[in-house]
């Protein structure tokens, strides 16, 4: 699995004009997901996710958890996290898991974050086209992929 982290100021997801998902302070979480793919891979980036020290401190050093903060995340699923585009000019998905497989770890990741303690988690809407908008802060955004946290 792979999640591309940027720490928000806020964000939010519109599918078709309707709001779906929205957090304040926290993390807009696109999650990737592959064929190799786990529930304890997504125990695992949600372990790292509530407790990654990348919000600041009242020192100003990214210090602070977004457990420690309060924050929230938004969750989105996002395929297109495993791209290829070595060859040609039309990137292949072959990568990315089939949605019956994805959905339910991308579902897995977002009740691992509630259970790690962060109060509010939102979700996009799996397979939607949807619009995101945010308000990157610092700007701070981390990739986490499993293949190099194992």
């Amino acid at each position: 699995m792979r999640v591309v982290l940027q720490r928000v100021k806020r964000a939010q997801v519109t599918v078709e004009g309707r709001l779906v998902g929205a957090v304040e302070t926290g993390f807009l979480a696109l999650v990737g997901v592959t064929h190799s793919d786990t529930p304890a891979h997504a125990e695992l980036l949600a372990r790292k996710t509530a407790h990654l020290r990348v919000f600041e401190d009242d020192a100003g050093k990214m210090n602070r958890s977004a457990l420690e903060v309060g924050g929230g995340v938004l969750v989105v699923s996002q395929f297109t996290l495993y791209a290829d585009a070595r060859r040609g000019r039309r990137p292949s998905f072959t990568d990315a898991a089939r949605p019956e497989q994805a959905e339910p770890l991308v579902a897995h990741y977002a009740a691992c974050l509630r259970a790690e303690g962060i109060a509010r988690v939102e979700n996009g809407q799996f397979g939607a086209l949807m619009q995101i908008e945010l308000v990157n802060d610092g700007p701070v955004t981390i990739l986490l992929d499993t293949a190099e946290l194992r």
